[in-house]
């Protein structure tokens, strides 16, 4: 077994634990009623995208979310939310540096080292969701569930989904799809976003996400008899029919959308194997993008 199998396999433990820490840690979360800026990289910046969206939508105040390198300077917040599951993500210890002192400042991650620390005003540590892969799959979701649990939005149904996603056999015939669309709307966009990412980096794949209305402008005339598109959540009305007349394979789930991402993280793993790649160790890729100057 590789160290990204037995780290999704290990998620329903992990959400487990985030939903109670949520509880422990509230103190260091944004309070209901701030305006957040929530900013990561990669990965970590489509569960910012997530969260945000999710606080937003459910009127628990206005909630923005950027990649680290791309915050806005002149825009004023009551609190910055950071994700960085090694605590060394260069573009993230500089905004946390140009933050402290002026915005109150928390950092969520698995590695609370000294370079976070001395940037940030409140820590939240998951170091039992840490992974030895590259390739994040159980740091991001546990995180996001640290956050659904601190708005009242997580269940244990999520959980139990969660082990539902593990142990159920996967869609056939996407093994060997040419291509792979990921759909969202909502807090689930981010999800896609995610989705498509963890297909690119452990299995080479050509995947592309999209916000699900956006996905009949132009998108879908990729889709053919070769190709899929996965939903997250609840389709809009009539798409589902229009994906199916291209030819293309139509996938959606009953599932916590949180936990269907467990099933795209098996995929990529699956499709992994099937090309003789490593993913654990994807070409390229460190599991901290640490900068150095010229």
């Amino acid at each position: 077994m590789t160290f990204v199998e037995a780290e999704i396999a290990s998620q329903p433990d992990c959400w487990r634990r985030a939903a109670e820490l949520a509880t422990v840690r509230a103190d260091a979360l944004p309070a209901h009623g701030e305006r957040i800026a929530v900013v990561g990289c990669g990965t970590s910046f489509y569960m910012a995208q997530a969260y945000a969206a999710l606080r937003e939508s459910n009127g628990l105040g206005e909630s923005d979310a950027f990649a680290a390198s791309e915050f806005p300077t002149g825009r004023r917040y009551d609190r910055v939310v950071a994700l960085t599951r090694s605590g060394t993500t260069t573009e993230v210890l500089e905004l946390l540096g140009r933050s402290h002192g002026t915005t109150r400042t928390v950092t969520v991650t698995a590695v609370p080292g000294a370079a976070v620390r001395a940037v940030t005003d409140d820590l939240v540590e998951l170091g039992f969701a840490d992974e030895e892969s590259v390739v994040q799959t159980r740091f991001a979701t546990t995180a996001l569930t640290l956050f659904r649990a601190h708005l009242g939005l997580h269940t244990d149904a999520a959980v139990s989904d969660a082990e539902s996603a593990l142990a159920e056999p996967l869609p056939e015939g996407l093994t060997d799809a040419t291509q792979l669309s990921f759909l969202g709307r909502g807090w689930t966009v981010g999800l896609a976003n995610e989705a498509a990412l963890k297909m690119k980096e452990a299995s080479l794949a050509w995947t592309e996400s999209y916000p699900a209305m956006e996905y009949r402008h132009g998108p879908i005339s990729i889709a053919t008899d070769t190709t899929a598109t996965w939903m997250f959540g609840p389709a809009p009305t009539g798409l589902a029919e229009q994906v199916r007349a291209t030819g293309a394979r139509w996938v959606e789930s009953g599932l916590d959308p949180l936990a269907d991402l467990i099933r795209v993280q098996r995929l990529a793993v699956a499709r992994a194997g099937a090309a003789g790649l490593d993913p654990d160790r994807p070409r390229h890729l460190t599991r901290s993008v640490v900068l150095h100057d010229a």
